[in-house]
């Protein structure tokens, strides 16, 4: 949904649809930054912010629409951009704790309401519906939603199904839902929302299929800027696409995946500039890989907060002091490491300043040490049974000494088809190239 180009390739990708689609829109290229910004610099950026992002969609759909079709689409759009002016003249908003995911969600709301007029342009049956109008539930803290799947399911069965067995297509708002214990006040789910906004709704109307459609070809064995040969992998578990999302893959948002394993719902993922090509398909049951490893990911900026005290292994009501005060931050911990003295946790760089404050206020008895290494770097080695295989670890572990690099930490047991283990940030694509050189592609020098 980046330019009127992606928007005119989004109708033709629905079009071509035959079997009742639902669509679910994430906000152009840009604007999400756009209101982002303008939220943290209210009341100075209203007037340019106001302008700004009305100016661009009025652009964007005067591009793909003639001009009695751009009388149909103002109605609509002067109705929406009414709503979101009252929201930033109001003077007590800004004090509302959802205020910003208000803001920050009004890019989908105008986004889907172009490509729904641009659908009945093209001679579609479509109907512009927002989260609150389609019934997507969140609940959560701002900024940080989770929906309510079971809910979700009641509500869209009334809200939306009529229109999909009237052969009307639904384009709704994706990347946030409405909090029903907050006066159905929007919450947005993170950066990358729209993704696990179409997943929530796949689950919802128990989809046959989930079609995400981006600008890269689907999951690859590694990330191209670093492996210069990297290569799609053809099709994946939801365990391995889930375990790649979270640990370093940008093609989906990490929590894109469960709703639809849920229901054993198959995804794609998709290039929308090359419709032709099949992308990566992800369904609960594939064919062996004969190569060791799958994929290798890699996920930066990261760094070890390491807590000391004595005998910490036997005292688990201090170590759940300790992830209680990491948890209020909302920060996100992508490895825990124990030893009989010490707790490690692997966070992102920017969440060590807020860590520190929380971790101060415990009882400084109780704390003997707290050590940070910063700048490092998280491999996640993805592959069949890799718990299975005897020596997979070994093997591992030495393409990372033929690279000079140091394990800092490492992850081990918890995932059946991943190995995930630290090494600092200037040895890490290193690491990357020698594994996926040796263990995927299977070329030796």
């Amino acid at each position: 949904m980046g330019s009127p180009e992606a928007l005119q390739r989004a109708v033709k990708i629905v079009m071509r649809e035959g079997n009742s689609p639902i669509v679910v829109a994430s906000a152009m290229s840009g604007v999400t930054n756009f209101l982002v910004s303008g939220a943290e610099n209210l009341p100075a950026s209203k007037r340019d912010l106001l302008d700004g992002f009305e100016k661009k969609h009025i652009d964007a759909a005067s591009q793909i629409l003639n001009k009695e079709q751009m009388k149909e689409f103002m109605k609509d759009f002067n109705q929406r951009m009414g709503k979101f002016r009252d929201l930033l003249e109001d003077k007590n908003a800004i004090n509302d704790p959802y205020f910003k995911d208000n803001v920050t969600s009004q890019g989908e709301r105008f986004s889907t309401l172009i490509l729904c007029h641009a659908l009945m342009a093209a001679g579609a049956k479509a109907v512009a519906l927002t989260s609150e109008d389609s019934g997507i539930v969140a609940e959560g803290r701002p900024l940080s939603g989770s929906a309510d799947l079971v809910r979700t399911e009641s509500l869209m069965a009334m809200k939306v199904k009529p229109y999909v067995e009237e052969g009307i297509i639904p384009v709704i708002t994706g990347f946030y839902g409405t909090n029903l214990s907050n006066d159905g006040k929007p919450l947005t789910f993170g950066r990358g929302g729209s993704d696990y906004s179409a997943a929530v709704v796949a689950n919802a109307m128990d989809a046959d299929l989930l079609e995400i459609w981006t600008d890269v070809d689907g999951f690859m064995s590694a990330d191209p800027r670093i492996v210069s040969d990297a290569i799609k992998i053809e099709e994946m578990n939801f365990g391995e696409a889930a375990e790649l999302a979270y640990f370093g893959a940008k093609v989906l948002h990490p929590r894109t995946i469960e709703p639809v394993r849920m229901r054993q719902i198959p995804l794609t993922v998709r290039n929308s500039f090359k419709p032709e090509e099949p992308g990566t398909i992800i369904h609960h049951l594939r064919k062996q890989n004969t190569d060791m490893l799958m994929s290798v990911a890699l996920k930066a900026d990261l760094s070890i907060i390491s807590i000391s005290s004595a005998e910490i292994a036997y005292r688990p009501d201090m170590i759940a002091r300790i992830i209680e005060k990491i948890a209020e931050n909302e920060v996100v911990i992508y490895s825990i490491s124990t030893s009989l003295s010490t707790v490690a946790f692997l966070v992102h760089n920017n969440d060590i300043k807020a860590i520190l404050s929380k971790l101060n206020t415990l009882d400084p008895e109780d704390i003997e040490r707290i050590e940070v290494k910063s700048d490092m770097a998280l491999i996640c080695a993805v592959g069949d049974n890799l718990l299975s295989k005897c020596g997979v670890s070994a093997e591992i572990f030495t393409v990372v000494k033929e690279a000079r690099a140091n394990v800092e930490m490492i992850s081990e047991g918890a995932s059946d088809v991943s190995l995930n283990f630290v090494v600092p940030m200037s040895m890490a694509t290193e690491v990357v190239k020698l594994l996926h050189k040796k263990y995927v592609r299977g070329t030796v020098e």
